[in-house]
C-alpha cells in the first residue's frame, strides 16, 4: 500500500455566511427554466480537446444509497475506542496495511486491484442534497431535506457523457437501473435536466434478478413490427411539420431526439442481445448473486462489454436502513432496529459476494483496464457511535472505491484521521472526482456548458485527482 502526499493543498477557512453566499449565486447563475444546452450555437471549449478517448472507455457507477459506514467497511479503526471502533472486526487484505471488514472476505482477496480514497469530504448532510452532489459533482444550492429535481439543476454524469463522447453505434451512451432514487421525492441528479430530454438515461424499472425480466422501453406489441412503426414515425412526422409551431421549444426538440434514439434501439439486435441476462450460464449468474443487486452489476458487465459508456446502478430505490432484505444503507438505528445486525445480514454479503465477482469478470475478460467502476454513497456515517448502537450522516469525512479504468491497483489516496472523522491528508470533494471521472474517459473537465446568455459553467468545477491515476 502507497499513499501519495505530495498533492496536499491547503484548505482556506471560509465563513459559512460566505459559502452561502456563493452557492446562492452560483442557482442564481444557472437557475432558469429555459436553461436548455440544445438551443446554443457552441457548448463546447475544450482547450485539449475533448474526444472522449482516455483510459477508460466506459464507467460502471455502482450508487450505495444511504451513505455506508466507511468505518465499518473500507477506513476500519482498530486502534479507536470502543465507542468509535464499532463492534465488527478487521482482517488483512491482498494488500499488506489495507484491512477491511470481516463481513467482507472475498473483497480483502481483491484489494489488490483497487484505489481507495479515504479523504472524501464535504458538508451535506441531507440524503437528497448529498446524493445530487455525488451524482452530478457540482454542490447544491441548499442543504435541504426538501431540494427536489429540477431542471435548474446540474446534469446527471451520464448525461454529460451522452452530450460531449456519446456512442454514434446504436448503442445508448448512458443507461440506469433498477430504480429512480428517491428520499421523499425523487432525488435529482439522476438526469439530463437542462441539457434536453435527448441526453436523458435509458432508464430500466424492471428486476434484472426476476425470471421474467424484459424491457418494456424495448419492447413492441406483438401486432407491431418495427417496419410498420417506423412508418407511423414518417407519418407522424409529416403532421408534425404541418401543424408545429413556429416557436418549436428545445424541450420538444429533445423529446423528438429521445424518440428517435428509441426506435434505434428497438431495432438493434445488439442492445437487445446486451440486455439479454438469459444469455448467461446459471453458473455465472450464481457467482454474481442471485439478487437485484447482484443481476445488476451482471447486467452492467454486459453493457459496458456491449459498448455502454456510463451505467448508473442504484443499490437501491431508498435510503433503507431498517430491513434486512431490502432498502439502502441509511442505517441510524432506530424503530427497534439496530445498525449491525442490519449489515451485517444484507448490505455486507451482498457486496462481498457482487463487488469483487464484478471486478474479477471484468479483468479476466480483459475489460477492467478500460472500465472504471466506482463505489460510493453520498456521505459516510459519524464515527462516534449513537445510543441506538449505530451511526449517523457524516460527510465530513468518508471512502470510496475505485477500480480500473486507469486508477491504480492496492492503492490508498489521502487519509482519515485516528478516529475516521475528517481528512488528514490529500482532501477530496465530490467535484475532484467528477474531474477525476471525466479526465479518466478522455472528456475535458473544464469543458463548458453554457446557458442561452452564452455564460458558462464547467461540467465539473474541481481538479483532477492525479494521484490516483495509473
Amino acid at each position: 500500500m502507497s499513499h501519495n502526499r505530495p498533492e496536499s493543498r491547503p484548505q482556506p477557512s471560509i465563513p459559512t455566511g460566505m459559502v452561502d453566499r456563493m452557492l446562492r449565486r452560483r442557482f442564481l447563475q444557472i437557475g432558469g427554466a429555459g436553461f436548455l444546452g440544445l438551443t446554443l450555437p457552441r457548448l463546447l471549449r475544450a482547450e485539449g480537446g475533448s474526444t472522449g478517448s482516455g483510459p477508460a472507455k466506459s464507467v460502471i457507477f455502482l450508487y450505495q444509497f444511504g451513505g455506508p459506514s466507511h468505518l465499518d467497511t473500507f477506513d476500519m479503526k482498530p486502534d479507536a475506542a470502543e465507542g468509535i471502533r464499532g463492534p465488527l472486526g478487521s482482517i488483512p487484505s491482498a494488500v499488506p496495511g489495507m484491512p477491511v471488514c470481516e463481513h467482507l472476505p472475498e473483497m480483502a482477496k481483491i484489494m489488490d486491484k483497487v484505489t481507495l480514497i479515504r479523504s472524501m469530504h464535504h458538508t451535506m448532510k441531507n440524503h437528497n442534497s448529498a446524493s445530487y452532489y455525488a451524482l452530478t459533482g457540482h454542490a447544491p444550492p441548499v442543504d435541504d431535506i426538501r431540494l427536489r429535481d429540477s431542471d435548474e439543476l446540474f446534469p446527471a454524469y451520464g448525461s454529460i457523457v451522452d452530450r460531449f463522447a456519446p456512442n454514434d453505434d446504436g448503442m445508448p451512451t448512458f443507461v440506469a437501473y433498477p430504480h429512480v432514487i428517491r428520499d421523499g421525492a425523487i432525488t435529482p441528479g439522476q438526469r439530463a435536466t437542462f441539457l434536453g430530454k435527448a441526453h436523458d438515461p435509458l432508464l430500466v424499472t424492471e428486476d434484472p434478478n426476476d425470471p421474467n425480466f424484459a424491457l418494456p422501453e424495448l419492447s413492441l406489441p406483438d401486432t407491431l413490427d418495427v417496419d410498420r412503426l417506423q412508418n407511423r414515425r414518417a407519418l407522424q412526422q409529416i403532421v408534425n411539420q404541418q401543424t408545429r409551431l413556429l416557436d418549436y421549444s428545445a424541450t420538444a426538440r429533445g423529446i423528438d431526439a429521445y424518440y428517435e434514439k428509441a426506435l434505434s434501439m428497438l431495432n438493434s439486435k445488439r442492445v437487445r442481445d446486451a440486455f439479454n441476462l438469459a444469455a448467461e450460464p446459471d453458473s455465472v449468474r450464481d457467482r454474481y448473486g442471485r439478487s437485484e443487486y447482484g443481476q445488476s452489476c451482471l447486467l452492467a458487465r454486459r453493457l459496458v462489454e456491449a459498448g455502454v459508456r456510463f451505467v448508473n446502478v442504484y443499490f437501491s430505490s431508498s435510503i433503507g436502513g431498517q430491513s434486512t432484505t431490502s432498502g439502502g444503507w441509511d442505517t441510524h438505528g432506530f424503530n427497534n432496529t439496530r445498525m449491525y445486525p442490519i449489515i451485517k445480514a444484507r448490505h455486507l454479503p451482498i457486496t462481498d459476494q457482487t463487488l469483487p465477482t464484478l471486478i474479477n469478470d471484468l479483468d479476466e475478460r480483459g475489460l477492467l483496464d478500460d472500465t472504471l467502476i466506482v463505489w460510493m454513497g453520498e456521505f459516510g456515517r459519524t464515527p462516534k457511535i449513537n445510543g441506538n448502537i449505530s451511526r449517523d450522516h457524516w460527510p465530513q469525512c468518508y471512502t470510496t472505491l475505485l477500480a480500473g479504468g486507469g486508477v491504480k491497483r492496492g492503492f490508498v489516496y489521502g487519509e482519515s484521521d485516528r478516529n475516521g472523522a475528517y481528512p488528514a491528508v490529500d482532501m477530496v470533494r465530490p467535484d475532484d472526482l467528477a474531474a477525476t471521472m471525466f479526465s479518466l474517459l478522455g472528456i475535458d473537465p473544464e469543458t463548458e456548458i453554457r446557458d442561452p446568455l452564452d455564460r458558462p459553467f464547467p461540467i465539473a468545477g474541481g481538479r483532477p485527482v492525479t494521484g490516483v491515476m495509473a
